[in-house]
Order: C-alpha cells, then sequence, then structure tokens
C-alpha cells in the first residue's frame, strides 16, 4: 500500500520520460536498485545467466597470444596466478551487489568513490565492455570470413547488429538465451580436448615444451610473467558484467542461504575457473597449430577450433563447419552481454553528467558504435598493448573497492557498514576510493611507458592493484571517513538498507514526488528543494536543486 504523499514545495511539471525507460523489461532497472517485485528469478536461473555470458573466445585467444609470445612457463604460471588475484577479490564485489541488488556502478558510488567520482570508473567500465566486444566480434568476424568468405569489414558490421534486438529486452531475454545454449556450448567446447587426448597426446608434451617466441624459451622469465600476468590481469573488470546479473538475485534468507552462496561464488568470482580454463585451452590449441599455421594465425580461435574439430570428426569441411557454428554461438553468448553491460555504464554515466537519461537503449547503440570502430581499426591486431595497458586502469579501480569493502568497511568499521548509492546522500567526491584509484593509476601507468625501469614496466598492473589497496585504508583513515554519508536518510535511519534485505515481506512502497510513480522504500529518498520523498532516479536527473540537501547539512 502507498504512504501518503507529503505537500510538495515546489510545485513543477511531473517528471515524464519516453515508452522505453518506462518499460521495465526494456529498462531493466539502469539506473536503480532492483526492486523485489522485479527479481522473479530463481538462484540458479541468475547463476546459469551470469555464467552464460564466459562463453567468449577471448579468452582462448588471450592464452594463445601470450603462449604464442612468452612460452610456456611464464603464459601458464601468469593464467593461474592472476586467475588467483580474480577470485580473491571478486568475492567482496559480488557478495555486497547480490545482497544490495545493484550493478557495479551503484555498488562503486557508496564504496569509496563518492557520486561523481564514480563517473570515472563508470567510463572505465564502459572501456571494459566496448574493448572485449570488439574483441570478441573480431573473432566473430573471423569465423564468417573463413567459412562465408564474408569480407571482414563487412562481418564486423554484421556481428555488431546481430546482437542488438537481444540485448534490447534485457535479462527477460539473455535469461532464456543462456539456459538454452549453455549445455550445447559446453559439449562443444570440451569435446575436441577429450579428442586430441586420445588421437594426438603428443600435443600435451608439445605444450609443456613450447616457447613460443620468448627469449626464456619455455622456461620461466621473471620479466616475461609480468608482461603476461599484464595481458590476462584487463579481465579483472569482467566482474562488473557478472553483478549486472547478480543484482536480480532473490533476497538472502535462512531458507536460501545456501543456494544463495553457492550461485553468488560461482557466478561471481566462479566465472574465473571457467575462465583460466579456457585460456589454458588456448594456449595448448595455439602451440599445437603454430607449427602448421604459423604464430600470426595461431591465436585464431576459429583456427583452433576447425583443427581440433577436424580430429575429432575427421572432414575438413565438417570441422570448420562445426568450428564456425562454435564460434558464433559463443561470441552471440558474451556479446549480449558486453553490450548489455555497456549499456548500463553508460547510462549511469551520462546520467550524472547531463541529468538526462532517455532510455538504457540509446547507450546500448552507443557501445556497439564504438566497438565497431574499434574492430575496424583492427584492434585484434593490437591485443596484448591494449589489454597491457588497459589493466592499469581496471586493476586500480577493483584494487580500491575491494579494500574499502574488505579493509574499510569489515576490518576498520570506518565506511559504512550498508552501500549508499543515492546521490542525494552522498558526497559528490570521496577521496577514498576516487584518490586512491588517480594516484595508483597513474603512477602504473607511467610505469607501463618505462618511468621506473624494465622491472615495474612489466610488473605495473601489480603496482596498481597494491597501491590502490593500501591507499584507500590510509585515505579512509586521515579523512576519519568523513567523505561517505553527506547526510542521512531519513527513511532508513532506524531501517537501514541491510536490514531491509533481511524481512521476507515486500517493504512499503512510497510515490515518488517528481515522476509519481511507487518504488520501494531502499529507492527512495527526502528531498527539501522538492519539500517530498523522491525516487533515487529523479534524485540523479534533478538539475535545478544545485544540491541544496547537502548545502543545508553542511551549514548545521
Amino acid at each position: 500500500m502507498s504512504q501518503p504523499q507529503p505537500e510538495r514545495g515546489h510545485m513543477m511539471p511531473r517528471r515524464t520520460f519516453n515508452r522505453w525507460v518506462q518499460n521495465p523489461v526494456l529498462e531493466d532497472y539502469a539506473l536503480r536498485y532492483a526492486p523485489k517485485s522485479f527479481r522473479r528469478w530463481s538462484e540458479w536461473t541468475v547463476m546459469n545467466s551470469a555464467l552464460g555470458g564466459i562463453a567468449y573466445m577471448a579468452d582462448f585467444a588471450i592464452g594463445g597470444s601470450v603462449a604464442l609470445t612468452y612460452g610456456f612457463a611464464n603464459a601458464i604460471t601468469s593464467i593461474l596466478v592472476v586467475a588467483a588475484i580474480i577470485f580473491l577479490t571478486g568475492i567482496p564485489i559480488a557478495y555486497y551487489s547480490a545482497k544490495y541488488n545493484i550493478d557495479m556502478d551503484l555498488l562503486t558510488r557508496g564504496a569509496g568513490f563518492g557520486y561523481y567520482g564514480s563517473t570515472l570508473t563508470s567510463l572505465v567500465y564502459a572501456s571494459f565492455t566496448f574493448i572485449y566486444f570488439s574483441l570478441e566480434g573480431s573473432v566473430m568476424a573471423q569465423a564468417l570470413q573463413e567459412f562465408f568468405h564474408i569480407p571482414l569489414a563487412i562481418g564486423y558490421l554484421i556481428c555488431s547488429l546481430i546482437v542488438i534486438p537481444l540485448v534490447m529486452f534485457g535479462m527477460t531475454a539473455l535469461s532464456k538465451l543462456q539456459v538454452i545454449t549453455q549445455p550445447v556450448w559446453l559439449v562443444l567446447m570440451l569435446g575436441p580436448f577429450i579428442a586430441i587426448a586420445f588421437k594426438d597426446p603428443s600435443a600435451f608434451s608439445h605444450w609443456v615444451q613450447f616457447g613460443g617466441a620468448s627469449a626464456s624459451g619455455s622456461h620461466f622469465s621473471s620479466l616475461e610473467f609480468g608482461l603476461a600476468a599484464g595481458v590476462t590481469l584487463s579481465l579483472i573488470a569482467q566482474i562488473g558484467e557478472q553483478v549486472d546479473y547478480l543484482r536480480f538475485m532473490p533476497n538472502l534468507s535462512t531458507q536460501n542461504r545456501s543456494k544463495w552462496w553457492l550461485a553468488v561464488m560461482f557466478a561471481g568470482p566462479g566465472w574465473v575457473i571457467l575462465g583460466a580454463i579456457k585460456q589454458l585451452g588456448g594456449s595448448l590449441l595455439a602451440s599445437w597449430i603454430a607449427p602448421a599455421m604459423g604464430s600470426k594465425a595461431a591465436d585464431e580461435p576459429i583456427k583452433m577450433y576447425t583443427q581440433a574439430f577436424h580430429t575429432v570428426i575427421g572432414s575438413g569441411y565438417a570441422a570448420l563447419a562445426l568450428a564456425t557454428f562454435f564460434v558464433l554461438l559463443s561470441q552471440i553468448k558474451i556479446n549480449v552481454t558486453n553490450a548489455y553491460s555497456g549499456s548500463l555504464s553508460w547510462s549511469n554515466f551520462f546520467s550524472r553528467i547531463f541529468h538526462s537519461h532517455p532510455g538504457r537503449i540509446v547507450w546500448l547503440f552507443l557501445n556497439v558504435g564504438i566497438a565497431l570502430g574499434l574492430m575496424e581499426a583492427g584492434v585484434f591486431g593490437f591485443l596484448n598493448t591494449v589489454l597491457g595497458f588497459y589493466s592499469n586502469l581496471a586493476v586500480a579501480w577493483i584494487g580500491a573497492v575491494v579494500s574499502d569493502l574488505v579493509i574499510n568497511k569489515g576490518l576498520l568499521k570506518i565506511s559504512p557498514s550498508y552501500i549508499e548509492f543515492k546521490r542525494g546522500h552522498l558526497y559528490n567526491f570521496n577521496p577514498v576510493g576516487f584518490g586512491s584509484m588517480i594516484i595508483a593509476a597513474g603512477v602504473s601507468i607511467a610505469a607501463f611507458f618505462g618511468a621506473f625501469g624494465a622491472v615495474l614496466q612489466a610488473y605495473s598492473p601489480f603496482l596498481s592493484i597494491a597501491l590502490a589497496f593500501v591507499l584507500a585504508p590510509v585515505i579512509a583513515l586521515v579523512t576519519r571517513g568523513k567523505y561517505y554519508i553527506a547526510r542521512e536518510n531519513a527513511f532508513e535511519k532506524s531501517d537501514r538498507h541491510h536490514e531491509i534485505h533481511k524481512h521476507s515481506e515486500l517493504p512499503n512502497e512510497i510515490i515518488c514526488a517528481s515522476c509519481e510513480f511507487e518504488y520501494e522504500k531502499v529507492d527512495m529518498l527526502y528531498c527539501p528543494f522538492h519539500k517530498a520523498p523522491i525516487c533515487s532516479l529523479c534524485c540523479s536527473l534533478e538539475s535545478q536543486c544545485h544540491d541544496m540537501c547537502k548545502a543545508e547539512q553542511s551549514t548545521h
């Protein structure tokens, strides 16, 4: 039942949205908390949908590329070490996002970055989605060229446009797509490796002895290990795409505790287990086909799987057809996720900058357009360089967020125990996360370009994550946690965000004075400009208030 609406202090026209924004299936709560009424999927469905996006072939390309460049020992150790780092950093992010039903942007706001401070991370995250969309689209276009003889430039366009209709319908369509295709994809991915083990077991001994272009051959080199790890560490931002699904988890309760935790762990940090297996598989296949095809083509997944399926079924044409089908299926499964997550991150970015929200669908087209431009520019040919540079930014962001969640919230208790994401309750910039990321990324990028010598150049991403992780609690202690909460939430003083989630019943709904729709209490705040409750989205889009709510608070 709705609560009575207080008298409004400013009689302004009702805020209206276009049909895309008003349709929850299309909009998918892009800029706000995902309400219980919309989260109708089971733990299993959410987990399977999140893991469906891990079908991407870039893992095979990355594994093949680092093996061809740095040799077996450096490739394998970098893949395993980075997988451990990604798994550990993903645990707190997955937990807080699933518990509070918010995406990566809203989580970042409340984990030390502030309202406008997280615009930088929205750009970093958006960059991740269109960089990997372009890499996955390039792999897909290579398959179209190999089988259908479609020129790459046209293939890039086809691979970009084909995902748009699926992504328009958000979680509703994506969950069905991932559930239906997952069994087929798993069989096609694993089958060739089993066949190689029986029909050509020498491939594994050749893999162990493979040196690629490494100066150390198949032996370990600390410098080349660091360079290889920098490429694979760029995948640390993948947790953001997992969170875009995990925010639809049902509430955690005593009845579903085991299922809930299992789903969160597998769909959150657990993605990297499958990711690391695929990278290892890519390095094996690249070393296997390199003698026949040359190193230039050996990191192309379509070439890897064509040869692998040829081992299984013998026929060259049938093997190419099956490999093409597998690559196309894999790339559609991941690029719908890349495009979807990109539309969310751009929505969050532009809503804060321009106080306008034309709908998630508009930013879907922007994200796909940027990715298409990168594909046409030949981004796949610069795989190691692009990912090595990007990882310096990504790990600084993730390192700062994880440090705040684990140390500042968990150990020091200096950060609020709950996640506050609403503009009216946050400082515009919180130096804890924002400052630590800027410093860590700046120093590590300088190291990446050789400012501090060859060793730190190779280990610049490790320098980035270490600095961010250490600086976040240091800055929090120096500032005494002053910049987390700008003002208390009148609706949540005695009923905190985390306490609301302990109840199985639907929280009370309140009418927003601006758009006049009903929203759950978690998504509402009191606005002194309107002199009434408004929803978090209307608060973000309000351009006339000039943050008077926080200005009033600072005078007390």
